[in-house]
C-alpha cells in the first residue's frame, strides 16, 4: 500500500506575523480589499497589499488606463485612490474590522521624501494593518529629471530611513525592475531599514497606434505587468536573494500556481498575484492550493524547506531572517 503524502504546511512567521499561506494580492490590484470582498474568499489568502495611498486625492490618468500587450498588459491608472484622510476615516476602519484574519500591507506613494513620510505618520495615527509597502517607483520631484527612487539608491535610502525613524511596523521596499542590476538597490533598502523587499514592480512601456499615431493608453506610457514580466521577476528575486538576508516578496507574472513556486525556489517566502486577478478574481484563491498540493507531491513538509532552493552555478547560501528566528535559504534553522 503507497503512504499518503502529507499536505505541505504552508503558513510562515514573517515580519512577527503569521502569514497561513505565501499567496498575497498586489497593491493596485485588490483596492482596500472591500472591492474584492463579493468575490472571493479573502480569508484564504494570505493577505493583500493596498492601492497605493497618496497624500491628497488622485483622480488617476485619462482612460483608456489599460490595454494588452502581447502576452502582458500595459497600464497607467495613475495611483487613483481617495487620499490619506478618507484612506484613514473609511479604509482602515473598514479594514480593520473584516480582515483581521489575514496579514494586510499598506501601499504608500509620493513625489518626494516629505510626502512619504506624512503619510506613514498620518496611518500610524490610526492603525489596524500589519506594515507598509513604499512604492519607490514614484519620479521624485525634488531631484531634476525626476528619476524613481527606486532607480537611484542615494534618494532611495533617504526616504526608508525617514519612513524607519517614523514606524517599528515592517516596512517592504517595492523595486523597479529596470537597473542593470537589482543587487546594489536591494543592499541599499535593507542598509536603510527595510525588513523586506518586493520585486518586481512593472516594466515602462509604450504602445503606440499606427493609424493616429499616438499612445493606446490615455497617459502616455504606461506599466507592463503579467506573464511577459515573470522572468524579469524571477532573476530579481533570485539576484536580490544572493545579496540581501531579509525576506523577499516575488511579484510579476503570476497566473498558475507554477508560476509562484517559480519565486520560491528563486527565494521568494511570500509571493503577489496581480494581473491575474482581474482576469479572473479567485485565481489567487487556487495558487495557494496548487502549490500545497505541489509540495505534496514532490514530499516537502514546509513550505521553507523550499524557499531558495534553486542553484545556479555561481550561488552561494545566504541566511534568511525570517522573523521570529532565522532560516537558511535551504530552509534549515541556521
Amino acid at each position: 500500500m503507497t503512504a499518503i503524502q502529507a499536505t505541505m504546511r504552508l503558513s510562515q512567521t514573517l515580519f512577527g506575523a503569521t502569514f497561513h499561506n505565501p499567496v498575497l494580492l498586489a497593491a493596485g490590484t485588490c483596492g482596500f480589499g472591500e472591492e474584492l470582498r463579493d468575490a472571493l474568499d479573502l480569508p484564504s489568502l494570505g493577505g493583500i497589499v493596498t492601492k497605493s495611498v497618496t497624500l491628497e486625492p488622485r483622480a488617476g490618468n485619462p482612460a483608456p488606463r489599460v490595454v494588452e500587450a502581447g502576452n502582458a498588459m500595459l497600464n497607467s491608472v495613475g495611483l487613483a485612490n481617495p487620499g490619506l484622510e478618507r484612506v484613514c476615516s473609511e479604509k482602515l476602519p473598514w479594514m480593520r474590522e473584516h480582515l483581521s484574519g489575514i496579514q494586510v500591507f499598506v501601499s504608500v506613494a509620493g513625489h518626494n521624501p516629505e510626502e512619504y513620510w506624512r503619510i506613514v505618520e498620518g496611518l500610524e495615527s490610526v492603525g489596524g494593518f500589519l506594515g507598509y509597502e513604499l512604492n519607490l517607483s514614484c519620479p521624485n520631484d525634488t531631484r531634476l529629471g525626476g528619476l524613481p527612487f527606486a532607480l537611484d539608491p542615494d534618494a532611495l535610502r533617504g526616504v526608508v530611513e525617514g519612513a524607519r525613524r517614523l514606524t517599528d511596523r515592517p516596512l517592504l521596499v517595492k523595486l523597479a525592475p529596470n537597473v542593470p542590476d537589482i543587487g546594489p538597490v536591494a543592499e541599499a533598502a535593507e542598509e536603510a531599514g527595510a525588513d523586506g523587499l518586493t520585486l518586481v514592480n512593472t516594466l515602462p512601456g509604450l504602445i503606440i497606434d499606427i493609424e493616429s499615431r499616438s499612445a493606446t493608453l490615455g497617459g502616455g506610457p504606461g506599466g507592463l505587468s503579467g506573464p511577459a514580466l515573470r522572468a524579469v521577476g524571477v532573476h530579481a528575486v533570485h539576484r536580490a536573494r544572493a545579496c540581501t538576508a531579509i525576506p523577499l516578496l516575488g511579484v510579476g507574472g503570476i497566473t498558475a500556481a507554477g508560476d509562484a513556486i517559480q519565486y520560491l525556489l528563486a527565494g521568494a517566502s511570500l509571493v503577489q498575484v496581480g494581473t491575474a486577478t482581474f482576469a479572473d478574481p479567485r485565481a489567487a484563491q487556487r495558487m495557494g492550493r496548487g502549490i500545497a498540493r505541489y509540495g505534496q507531491k514532490m514530499g516537502i513538509e514546509d513550505i521553507q524547506d523550499l524557499v531558495g532552493t534553486y542553484r545556479g552555478v555561481e550561488d552561494h547560501p545566504v541566511s534568511v531572517s525570517g522573523g521570529d528566528r532565522p532560516v537558511s535559504v535551504s530552509g534549515e534553522p541556521s
